[in-house]
């Protein structure tokens, strides 16, 4: 890429990147203490992908969903998932018309552009596989008839750990649809000091108006999709998902034996959607390996499977994350 286009591309993100901070500053006066989530939320939602938020109940997860739903002038359903949810009750179904003897289409909650998928986990897999056609090919079959969905469309999932009673996990082919899957952990004691304060004194979710369109969003990913990847940045991108898949010829004898499933090429191309996003909200034109560093570990903890091997020795993803992080070369 030469520099006038460089130039050109930054000058388009200065422009169309203002609403960042905005969306920032607004979310962390409703949540404390979760600053690195709020913009892991803002770069999925720019990298035009779903967000998967697991952790313990009370960590403010939906709280966090329905206050970026708030800041923008768009539709919004909250669907809380149940143990007796059926299909048809996420995506719509016929019903028979007595008067025209004809079935009408009933549409379901999931048409809207932001969907809070609440405690997605508490629903049987043949209910969670009915959002795989959504979230992958954004449309929805209903008896014979296709409907696609508007954009945006974001789905944003809680989940509790799959420890807790009453939990189903997500299948495999449902968790690799979405882009990011993060952990929210207890605040630290400063943070909650501030949630307790806000009870009282702070910003509350009612008193949030939006700031930004649809149009704007979508505006926003089409100046993302022209961001400059370099070269060197790819191959430091295929080095990292070539090193899950054959650890023992990229330097990681350690894992040999620990990773069942390396990461797919879906996840190759969700590092590169995700730092173009990242790079948006920092006001640059091209990602650099550091975008790459940053979400890393989002895009990769739920599509690295792990061996027996790699329970028998209490290692986590985020284990094998980090050696990654530390051989891989970075450019």
């Amino acid at each position: 890429m030469n520099n006038f286009s460089l130039t050109e591309i930054n000058e388009k993100i200065s422009e169309r990147s203002k609403f960042v901070a905005g969306l920032k500053k607004n979310m962390s006066n409703v949540v404390s203490g979760q600053s690195e989530l709020i913009d892991k939320l803002i770069i999925a939602m720019l990298a035009d992908g779903h967000i998967l938020l697991e952790g313990l109940p009370g960590l403010a997860k939906t709280l966090m969903v329905k206050t970026l739903s708030n800041l923008i002038k768009t539709d919004f359903q909250r669907i809380q998932f149940t143990p007796d949810m059926l299909p048809a009750d996420l995506l719509g179904t016929l019903v028979y018309n007595q008067k025209t003897g004809e079935f009408d289409i009933r549409k379901g909650p999931v048409f809207s552009n932001i969907i809070l998928a609440d405690e997605i986990n508490r629903s049987p897999a043949k209910v969670q596989s009915a959002l795989l056609e959504a979230m992958q090919e954004r449309q929805i079959t209903i008896g014979e008839e296709t409907f696609l969905l508007d954009k945006p469309f974001l789905v944003m999932a809680t989940q509790n750990p799959i420890e807790q009673e009453g939990t189903y996990p997500l299948p495999e082919a449902q968790v690799d649809r979405f882009l990011f899957k993060l952990i929210v952990n207890y605040p630290s004691l400063d943070s909650e000091r501030i949630i307790l304060r806000q009870n009282t004194r702070s910003k509350k979710i009612e008193d949030i108006e939006a700031i930004i369109s649809k149009s704007e969003i979508i505006d926003a990913q089409k100046v993302i999709e022209e961001i400059y990847v370099d070269e060197k940045v790819e191959d430091y991108i295929l080095n990292l998902i070539f090193a899950t898949r054959d650890p023992l010829n990229n330097g990681l004898e350690d894992l040999v034996g620990i990773i069942d499933y390396g990461a797919s090429p879906r996840a190759t191309i969700n590092l590169v959607r995700a730092a173009k996003a990242r790079a948006f909200t920092e006001n640059r034109g091209y990602i650099t390996p550091e975008d790459i560093r940053n979400i890393g570990a989002d895009v990769l903890r739920h599509r690295i499977i792990l061996s027996y091997e790699a329970e028998a020795e209490e290692l986590t993803s985020e284990d094998v994350i980090q050696r990654l992080f530390e051989v891989v070369e970075v450019p």
